[in-house]
């Protein structure tokens, strides 16, 4: 069995530059969620064909880690008929079905196409339909009396009467392999748009009094994606799909899901806690009890069990178990927090890891360092990493106190158990248990603001 996937299409009412089968719903492109519907069926071949944007398509789906998978090029395209043919070639000797589909229904799943290759077993072909309130723009699926597929009619050259059909074709196919080369050799271009339909084919067998099934799925499932509101529709169906599946197999809480956008390639662990306004994508990854939210975006994070995560951007971080982060923090690639760890409100890091147990309360940049276990780096903390040309690094070891409102200007390292004075600004290293001072002394005046007045006249 092998899968010919069809992402030739420019995508022309999308209007981007971006080919139209790249464009992404909920953290994976059209034709990505195409081909996790495949590769569960672990076919023996399966076949892109590229056209519009070929080398970026191609990189996509080469990159996708499918099994047996290979492209060809359809330089012009002529229908879907035509892109079929022109996979045909790339087919292996012993391929004996062949499963066609378009790359831009990203609602397909595996068991309906499961579902569709049982079908196809006892048939020359299978295909799959669904009923719409409004069918516009699909092909009409036509029936004689006793329910067997006839043939499809595309939209534009359809009747009135064919018209008022509401069952419509999903463009997914499985044909044997001898018939589809006796179909493709059959087609022509009569047609309005003058390009060769692959759903002639479905005439040329029945016409034969071949036997063709039809699998009646749901509208959402087959829909294409045309535009970019179709595309914002499907996001909010996978997303939603998604969540259905966290709450009702893995055990997680979502409060209120309408509020909750979790992308599919996004992993959460039992009993997590998703509040409203939770954004995760980038493959995010969230273990046991951890509390999410509410409002908190996190994009290619890890978050270990039991931590939290209140109103927080992090970005490529990982936070350990039980740590503590937000409200209005700012997590920037490279951040580690350990377990136990804290980063509260107003507080931005990059490129720095907490070791366990670690702290950072409120109102700190901590850029570029290593924070040892324990440490306690007060509100008003800055790190001075960057000299105008060059960034620099900060080490401040265990046990270690950082005072309010201190400057660190890097490269520095405060030693172990060490303390460093609020107000200060430190621009050399700080011995292991040491207090480090580096402030004004401060002067008191007695009657200093008696004589101010006397000199004002007050």
């Amino acid at each position: 069995m092998a899968a010919v996937v069809l992402a030739a299409g420019k995508g022309t009412r999308f209007r981007s530059e971006l080919a139209k089968v790249l464009h992404r719903a909920a953290g994976r492109s059209l034709i990505g969620h195409v081909l996790e519907a495949v590769r569960p069926l672990e076919l023996g071949q399966v076949i892109v064909v590229v056209g519009h944007q070929a080398d970026d398509v191609r990189a996509a789906v080469e990159a996708s880690g499918i099994a047996n998978l290979t492209t060809v090029l359809q330089e012009e395209q002529l229908g879907t008929g035509h892109a079929v043919q022109v996979a045909m070639p790339a087919l292996a000797d012993d391929i004996e079905q062949v499963m066609v589909l378009p790359g831009d229904t990203p609602m397909l799943t595996a068991s309906t196409l499961e579902e569709l290759l049982h079908a196809a077993t006892d048939n020359a072909a299978a295909m799959l339909t669904a009923h719409a309130a409004d069918p516009s723009g699909y092909g009409r699926v036509l029936r004689d009396e006793d329910g067997n597929v006839l043939r499809v009619v595309e939209h534009r050259d359809a009747t009135p009467e064919e018209r008022e059909i509401d069952e419509f074709n999903a463009g997914m196919y499985v044909i044997a392999r001898e018939h589809l080369v006796h179909g493709l050799d059959r087609l022509d271009t009569g047609n309005d748009q003058g390009e060769l339909y692959l759903t002639d084919v479905v005439e040329v067998l029945s016409g034969e009094g071949e036997p063709v099934a039809a699998v009646v799925t749901t509208e959402d499932e087959v829909a294409g994606v045309n535009d970019r509101r179709q595309l914002a529709d499907a996001a909010v169906i996978l997303r939603r799909r998604h969540l259905d599946r966290l709450m009702t197999e893995v055990g997680v809480s979502v409060v209120d899901p309408a509020s909750t956008y979790v992308d599919v390639d996004v992993n959460v662990g039992r009993d997590a806690v998703l509040l409203p306004g939770t954004m995760l994508d980038g493959g995010t990854r969230i273990a046991e009890r951890a509390v999410i939210g509410p409002n908190s975006h996190l994009t290619g994070c890890e978050v270990g069990a039991d931590a939290t995560v209140h109103s927080t951007r992090a970005t490529e971080a990982r936070i350990g178990e039980r740590a503590d982060v937000g409200p209005f923090t700012h997590l920037r690639p490279g951040t580690v927090l350990g377990v136990g760890s804290k980063a509260g409100a107003f507080v931005e890091t990059k490129n720095a890891t907490f070791g366990d147990g670690a702290k950072a309360g409120h109102l700190a940049y901590v850029g570029d360092a290593t924070i040892g276990e324990r440490v306690n780096v007060g509100c008003g903390v800055v790190l001075v990493n960057y000299d105008g040309t060059d960034k620099h690094h900060t080490v401040v070891e265990a046990d270690a106190f950082v005072g309010s409102g201190t400057m660190l200007v890097s490269p520095v390292t405060i030693g172990t158990g060490a303390y460093v004075a609020a107000g200060s600004t430190i621009t050399d290293d700080v011995p292991a248990g040491a207090l480090a001072i580096g402030r004004a002394r401060q002067v008191n005046k007695d009657g200093w603001a008696a004589r101010r007045r006397k000199q004002q006249g007050q």
